[in-house]
């Protein structure tokens, strides 16, 4: 609880300095907390249309892009790295696709789906499976051979033995492929909306930004940052559950 005020502590503490330094440099460009959030209760709240239109299909495209990126990387992940052999198939295919930018293939994945929900989900998945994919990988490789063999022993189904042996063990390394993923979705959604739509949040920004509205434009970065911090806090407190079973160190018992 403690570390918990220290940390909104000094959050106070820096939007307080943000906006003493925003009175006195009276700058367009940077405007002060305050009127970022009188822009963003006009916006957001005072027209509704704004929010239901714009901010709900953002997060409906981000969390499905999301879902599907980690379905297919756990799924994929924990098939590679039980097998050898296809992990020698697929190494380089992989290392090779994972080293191109996602921005990079948005005008690919325009021509492939049109302007619209499937060029998006096409962008977000593609950028936001690969965290998932190779720590499912390093931990289906990483189960202890005391299980495998004892599995072996007992002739243990193998669904049983995927579900109760293998991906407990490799939990944790999804886990934190799950939360790289999820902040990168965040980022990639906004980019898959700078692009042949005109609803999200990412359009708005770049609408805020040709209209000059500035302080509009830094409500959208403010109302992503909220975003990014809700949905990370919301996949901690699943992975704390989910993770129950494992001894936690005394900084983690104590945040």
């Amino acid at each position: 609880m403690t570390k918990f005020l220290q940390r909104w502590t000094v959050f106070a503490g820096l939007v307080v300095i943000w906006q003493l330094l925003g009175w006195f440099a009276d700058d367009p460009f940077f405007p002060p907390p305050s009127k970022i959030v009188s822009a963003a209760w006009d916006w957001w709240v005072l027209e509704p249309e704004n929010f239901t239109g714009h901010v709900v299909p953002s997060v409906v495209r981000l969390l499905s892009g999301w879902v599907i990126a980690s379905v297919l990387g756990v799924s994929l992940g924990l098939l590679l790295g039980r097998s050898d052999r296809a992990m020698e198939y697929a190494g380089p295919l992989l290392v090779f696709l994972r080293s191109i930018p996602p921005p990079a293939l948005v005008p690919v994945f325009l021509l492939l789906f049109k302007a619209g929900t499937s060029m998006q989900l096409a962008t977000i998945v593609f950028g936001v499976i690969w965290p998932v994919l190779l720590n499912s990988v390093d931990g289906a490789r990483s189960v202890d051979v005391t299980k495998v063999d004892t599995s072996a022993v007992f002739r243990i189904p193998r669904w049983q033995w995927v579900l109760g042996v293998v991906l407990p063990a490799a939990s944790p390394k999804i886990f934190a492929g799950l939360r790289v993923s999820l902040s990168l979705s965040l980022v990639l959604m906004v980019i898959s909306e700078l692009v042949g739509t005109d609803n999200g949040i990412g359009s708005q920004l770049m609408q805020a930004q040709r209209e000059f509205d500035y302080t509009r434009m830094w409500a959208g970065i403010v109302l992503l940052g909220v975003l990014g911090y809700g949905l990370n806090t919301a996949l901690l407190a699943v992975e704390r559950r989910a993770l129950a079973w494992q001894p936690r160190s005394r900084d983690e018992q104590h945040a």
